[in-house]
């Protein structure tokens, strides 16, 4: 049957898939006269169409009926997305698409995502739970955690033009790895920017996890008062997928 054909022992999509993950990857790699970028600079919608589910990488408008989403399903994106069936994935397609999903929502690219796991292995504990841990305490997931941002794209942006204070000094690196009794706060001069205001009036409703508080919402000061811990993290991962793909 067409799309169903095994190829060794992959069924056609699974390499039609791989295909489309390269053209993604090759849009965050050597661009701007080869050099090699940080992160992911293509469409992003995309990326939601191609895991087949949102990742809220839009901000506002991953709420709004105006994203493909809703407007196009979950078909997988390029012109023939619409013609293309997606195969049941067993085995290692389904712990590498797991795996692309996560690097896509906390938006990292192959080599720093890949240290993150090497870290966690070093770790006390479970792999997979310490992974998630180390990604939840980056300092721009933080921000877009507090509701300083929309989307953790806004929030890495908001950390690298300097409007995020960590403990009172300015920090703009949006991997570093807050701990237990620190304070992130926009600095005075952006409070007043609409764009914080309005993510930070609606974060209400996408609500906040437990091991962070705001301590000052005049002062949008936030405290980091625990770890993460696993039942925290409200997105539908499978870490264990993950740990697995790493490890053989």
């Amino acid at each position: 049957m067409k799309g169903t054909k095994l190829c060794g022992l992959l069924p056609v999509n699974f390499f039609r898939s791989r295909v489309q993950d390269f053209k993604l990857e090759i849009l965050a790699g050597t661009v701007d006269g080869g050099r090699k970028l940080a992160r992911y600079r293509g469409p992003v919608c995309r990326l939601c169409r191609r895991e087949g589910m949102k990742l809220f990488l839009k901000g506002e408008r991953c709420y709004k009926p105006s994203c493909p989403i809703e407007k196009r399903g979950t078909q997988p994106p390029g012109q023939h997305g619409r013609n293309v069936r997606r195969a049941k994935l067993i085995g290692y397609g389904e712990q590498l698409r797991e795996k692309q999903r996560v690097k896509r929502i906390y938006g990292m690219l192959e080599r720093q995502f890949r240290l993150y796991f090497e870290r966690a292995v070093r770790m006390k504990g479970v792999t997979g739970e310490n992974l998630l841990a180390l990604l939840e305490r980056r300092l721009d997931n933080v921000v877009y955690r507090l509701g300083y941002a929309t989307s953790r794209p806004q929030a890495r942006q908001l950390v690298s033009h300097g409007h995020i204070q960590v403990n009172g000094r300015k920090v703009d690196i949006p991997s570093f790895q807050v701990k237990v009794g620190d304070e992130v706060t926009v600095t005075e001069g952006s409070r007043s920017n609409i764009h914080i205001q309005s993510a930070f009036q609606t974060a209400s409703g996408r609500g906040r996890p437990g091991w962070l508080e705001i301590a000052s919402a005049d002062d949008m000061r936030g405290r980091v008062t625990a770890l993460p811990r696993r039942e925290d993290i409200g997105q539908n991962i499978n870490e264990q997928l993950i740990v697995e793909l790493y490890s053989k």
